[in-house]
């Protein structure tokens, strides 16, 4: 390769790279691709799957801890992070309804009221 064919630069690429990176970001920002969210306690804190177990059947899970917990809040399930235990938020299924912690009495009239007015019968 003789110095007629050398036609770009390292540098040249580099700031072409960058600038192409900026230039995106600025139009993603601009059209209203990119969501900033105002409302942080509406930001779901993660994304979790059950996994369906018939007695005598195995499966395989990791053996690294989630760093997570699970604690009852009014009666729903909250998890929360170990190393900031202030950061929770309640367990809700596809249709955003709470999963309770312990399954209520058939013979309960209202079942999604309070587990505290519940436990005071």
């Amino acid at each position: 390769m003789n110095d007629n064919e050398a036609r770009y630069t390292v540098r040249s690429l580099i700031v072409t790279g960058i600038v192409t990176i900026i230039a995106t970001v600025l139009v993603l920002e601009l059209s209203g691709r990119i969501d900033h969210t105002e409302h942080k306690d509406h930001v779901p804190v993660g994304d979790f799957k059950a996994i369906h177990i018939q007695p005598g059947d195995s499966f395989r899970m990791s053996r690294k801890s989630s760093e997570l917990h699970a604690a009852c809040e009014d009666g729903y399930l909250a998890i929360a992070a170990d190393v900031d235990p202030s950061f929770r938020g309640i367990l809700v299924d596809y249709k955003n309804r709470g999963v309770r912690c312990q399954r209520p009495s058939p013979m309960d009239p209202n079942p999604a009221a309070n587990s505290d007015e519940r436990s005071n019968d």
